[in-house]
């Protein structure tokens, strides 16, 4: 009986050390996981315009610039999601966000944009918008920056290039300076992305694909990761 004893009080120990080390192990996981959660970047989307204001429509379609944005604005989401990034949304909907479209409407959705933004407190803001040109043979993507900041300048060249390498881009752009609300509204390094002339068919053909707007969006996200994972950049990010 003695012996008998002796190993089951041996076992009962080492049981007890297996199910401890395995709770702290579990604990220890969790733990991890909240904090890698906690230092994830966020990237703030906005889709421009909305409700009222549906933006500029396509020539042959007469599809709304509002309706392309949002398409393009959740499938940006989705891939800075499965690359580990959180992310925040300034429009979900089809609405705008003025509330009811009385006077004054728009300067109210632009600042409730600027709220989500500063509220998020994102690494770069990325505002989807598409082009409209009175010669219709105007074509391809161009991104936007504020001069001010050179960190808005570096994501915009990163992205810039990313769509001027597409096999679709028929002529390569320089990122360009803009004094927009969006871009000024925060510190934050932020970018408008017009991504293709809607009085162009060629470019409102290309932007009904989703072949294509899935084309476009890998390289803006190939373009923004690629910045914020630049040594130079990733110490203005904590």
């Amino acid at each position: 009986m003695g012996f008998l004893y002796r190993h089951r009080v041996l076992f009962g120990a080492l049981a007890l050390t297996l199910a401890v080390g395995f709770t702290l192990a579990v604990c220890f996981y969790a733990l991890s996981g909240t904090a890698a959660e906690a230092h994830r970047l966020t990237v703030v989307l906005d889709a421009g315009h909305g409700g009222v204001d549906g933006g500029v429509v396509g020539v042959r379609t007469g599809v709304k610039e509002s309706e392309i944005n949002l398409a393009i604005t959740y499938l940006l989401q989705e891939k800075f999601e499965d690359a580990g990034f959180a992310v925040a949304l300034t429009r979900r909907t089809e609405a705008g966000l003025y509330g009811a479209a009385t006077p004054g409407y728009k300067k109210r959705d632009m600042q409730r944009r600027a709220e989500i933004i500063r509220a998020s407190s994102p690494a770069i803001v990325i505002s989807v918008h598409q082009n409209f040109f009175s010669l219709s043979s105007r074509r391809g993507a161009q991104v936007f920056f504020r001069e001010s900041s050179s960190l808005s300048r570096t994501l915009a060249c990163n992205i810039q290039t990313a769509l001027n390498d597409m096999p679709e881009c028929v002529k390569r752009s320089d990122p360009l300076k803009g004094d927009y609300f969006i871009l000024n509204c925060s510190e934050v390094p932020s970018v408008i992305v017009e991504c293709g002339f809607l009085s162009n068919p060629e470019d409102e053909q290309l932007l009904l694909s989703d072949g294509y707007r899935e084309k476009l969006v890998g390289a803006i996200v190939s373009g923004a990761i690629g910045f914020l994972s630049s040594s130079a950049n990733v110490g203005q990010f904590g």
